[in-house]
């Protein structure tokens, strides 16, 4: 199978960066918290003739994949695929800056877990850093040449699991206004999952760690002036949610199929959002369409699973586990979603997102509720 190629008018360069934060670490491992971000940006066609590609994934990541999930990507059948479409340290465009889009990994993914997409937005004129999780990713690498796999000793999703599980599979068939099913949802999480809850705070300040690196570092390269976007799968898109109600450096964002596992209780969204779903997922994060001050819009996906929204869609096609929607099928319309919400609330190029129902997306729009 081939892998989704980018769209846009500009090739796109990477390079990371890892910031020893000040933080202690308030896992079991101890020691200071870091944070290993990779930067995917626009660069012009012609500059990156004749360089070598990014590999899409090192060794180490696949040792994680295979340490988590018992399964990787097998590249024997197609060698180019091996390759992402992204070029190390490609020369950047002098005196052009472009705005950023922070994304975040889901719960034991990993940084380069969304690389398809980060890539199509870097390839129309955005700037995208995806930042790393250690110990919460099933990889972690460092600028040093050291890496972190997922922690093990780290507490588990549902605490106990098989009455936390039970409860939230049956909260994704239960029935009721968006109000009812959100506070079914911080039942159970209050019950269940204090360890997630309790995670949601590290995530957000390894972004700021991450932004304020970037601002520092690279304002020739991105521009501030209209604010930072945000997205996330999973528990990325979870983190992305608390971003825009909570920092005011981003100005809008978007969940792709997290539950909101948080204490959100006071919070108010005063920016523009979109909360992307699988049908499985649709009643467990119903918060998102309450309490706002500006549109949000519902993007609920057919024939999709949770884990197919990252690349395993293309790399690992088990539909069982990823969903029956074809896997080009599925990335057009998540790239279609990022460009045409970001290109009106951070580009500013259009009043709304211009997106229609098909046979892949029935869309929705809340508008302001306060």
């Amino acid at each position: 199978m081939s892998f989704p190629k980018p769209t846009g008018e500009y090739a796109v360069g990477t390079f990371t960066y890892t910031i020893r934060d000040a933080r202690e670490e308030v896992l079991p491992a101890g020691g200071m918290r870091s944070v290993a971000a990779r930067v995917y940006y626009p660069v012009l066609k012609e500059s990156v003739e004749g360089l070598p590609k990014l590999v899409a994934l090192s060794p180490n990541m696949i040792q994680g994949l295979k340490a988590s999930f018992h399964i990787a990507p097998n590249f024997s059948k197609n060698p180019d695929d091996k390759f992402s479409e992204c070029y190390p340290d490609a020369p950047r465009i002098p005196g052009q800056k472009f705005p950023l889009i922070m994304f975040n990994h889901g719960y034991n993914s990993y940084r380069e877990g969304n690389s398809f997409l980060c890539i199509e937005l870097a390839s129309h004129g955005y700037v995208v850093i995806s930042v790393a999780h250690s110990r919460e990713a099933l990889c972690t690498e460092f600028d040093d040449g050291s890496f972190l796999y997922s922690d093990k000793k780290n507490s588990q999703l549902y605490e106990p699991m098989i009455p936390g599980l039970f409860a939230m599979l049956k909260l994704t068939k239960m029935k009721g206004t968006n109000e009812e099913l959100a506070k079914k949802f911080d039942e159970n999480q209050k019950k269940y999952c204090s360890y997630m809850m309790s995670r949601l705070p590290e995530w957000v300040k390894d972004n700021e760690a991450a932004l304020d690196y970037a601002k520092k570092n690279l304002s020739d390269l991105i521009d501030f002036s209209k604010g930072v976007g945000a997205s996330g799968h999973s528990a990325g898109g979870n983190t992305a949610y608390a971003l825009c109600a909570r920092n005011p450096d981003f100005t809008c964002g978007i969940n792709i199929d997290g539950g909101l596992f948080g204490n959100y209780e006071n919070d108010i969204q005063t920016k523009p959002f979109m909360q992307i779903s699988c049908q499985d997922n649709e009643r467990v994060v119903t918060r998102v369409y309450l309490r706002h001050t500006k549109p949000v819009y519902k993007v609920l996906f057919n024939g999709m699973k949770h884990i197919g929204f990252a690349d395993s869609k293309h790399q690992i096609p088990m539909k069982s586990v990823v969903g029956k929607l074809d896997p080009d099928v599925m990335h057009q319309n998540l790239c279609k979603c990022h460009l045409e919400f970001f290109d009106a609330y951070l580009k500013g190029l259009k009043a709304a997102p211009e997106l229609t129902n098909n046979e892949a997306i029935a869309v929705s729009v809340f508008e302001p509720d306060i």
